[in-house]
C-alpha cells in the first residue's frame, strides 16, 4: 500500500470571492451615508477681562465684612440685613460677577449656609466658597 502524501497548501480562493464580495458591498453603500458635521468652537480674545470676585468674609465673632477686589481690596464692614442690597450696588456692571463667601476657620458652618441662603434667596447668580488649601509639613 501506498502512502498518501500530506497537502500543505492553503485554498485562498473562497477568501478572495468573500474578500471582493465586501469590497462590493462597501462600494455601494459609501455613496449612501450621510456625513455628519461638527461646529467646534472657535478661541479668541474676550471682549472682557474676567472681573475679580465680591468676598463676603465672616469673621469670628460672626460679623460679616465685603471685599471688592476690583476696587482695591479693602474690607467694609457690612450687616446682615444690608448685605444683599450692597452685593447688588456692586453687582450693577457686572451682573455675572462671582461672589465668594470666606470664613473664619472658628465660625460655625450653620453661619455660612445661613449667609449663603439669604444671598440664594436674593437672587445672587454665582456663589462659591473660598477655602485654604492645608499646608504640607514636608
Amino acid at each position: 500500500m501506498r502512502q498518501r502524501r500530506l497537502m500543505n497548501e492553503i485554498n485562498v480562493v473562497p477568501y478572495i470571492d468573500v474578500m471582493l464580495v465586501l469590497l462590493v458591498i462597501f462600494m455601494v453603500t459609501a455613496p449612501m451615508i450621510q456625513t455628519g458635521s461638527v461646529d467646534l468652537p472657535s478661541v479668541g480674545k474676550s471682549s472682557q477681562p474676567p472681573v475679580a470676585p465680591l468676598e463676603v468674609i465672616i469673621k469670628a465673632d460672626a460679623s460679616l465684612a465685603l471685599r471688592d477686589r476690583a476696587k482695591g481690596g479693602a474690607e467694609q464692614i457690612v450687616t446682615r440685613a444690608e448685605l444683599p442690597t450692597r452685593l447688588k450696588q456692586a453687582q450693577a456692571a457686572n451682573p455675572q460677577q462671582a461672589v465668594l463667601i470666606a470664613g473664619d476657620r472658628s465660625v460655625k458652618y450653620e453661619v455660612v449656609l445661613g449667609v449663603m441662603d439669604e444671598l440664594q434667596r436674593q437672587q445672587v447668580v454665582r456663589i462659591g466658597l473660598l477655602v485654604q488649601p492645608v499646608a504640607t509639613g514636608k
